[in-house]
């Protein structure tokens, strides 16, 4: 199983449209859920880590001890298509349960960083938060077709 979990919620429309879309071509591949936890408001007298520690909170709520994490993360590794398709293949020959976590807009709290396994940098770019959940989604769809040696447009 593969879950991918973001903080916030992505509203209808375009993104969530992709996501859809994304979630339906992985599923002949490899079971997946995609989820949401709720964000936490930015409010002025709150500081980031204290907003950071109540999302942070949230996902390790969900977070299920055999799962293998993989934090989106500034301090992760940026790697190609085709390793992320490599890394993908070992991570689920070792681990029946893969989990990527997109923390929020603030980033992940500490505790969430301790609890990650693996760290994966998308960019120095900075995205949209409903964007990043739509790129993991579509490099995940990526690694599988190249895994299996089809044909998706570069």
């Amino acid at each position: 199983m593969i879950r991918v979990i973001g903080i916030g919620k992505v509203k209808e429309g375009p993104f969530r449209e992709l996501i859809e879309d994304y979630r339906k071509r992985i599923q002949p591949y490899h079971p997946l859920k995609v989820e949401e936890v709720k964000d936490e408001p930015i409010v002025t007298n709150d500081t980031a880590e204290a907003i950071k520690k109540r999302e942070g909170d949230r996902l390790l709520k969900v977070l299920k001890d055999d799962e293998y994490v993989i934090l989106l993360h500034l301090q992760g590794k940026e790697i190609s298509s085709e390793k992320l398709a490599e890394k993908l293949e070992r991570d689920l020959a070792v681990h029946s349960k893969l989990c990527f976590v997109i923390a929020g807009s603030l980033g992940p709290s500490r505790e969430v960083i301790e609890r990650a396994d693996a760290y994966w940098k998308l960019s120095d770019l900075t995205f949209l938060h409903q964007m990043t959940k739509v790129i993991v989604l579509e490099q995940i769809y990526r690694a599988f077709k190249i895994l299996h040696h089809e044909n998706y447009h570069k």
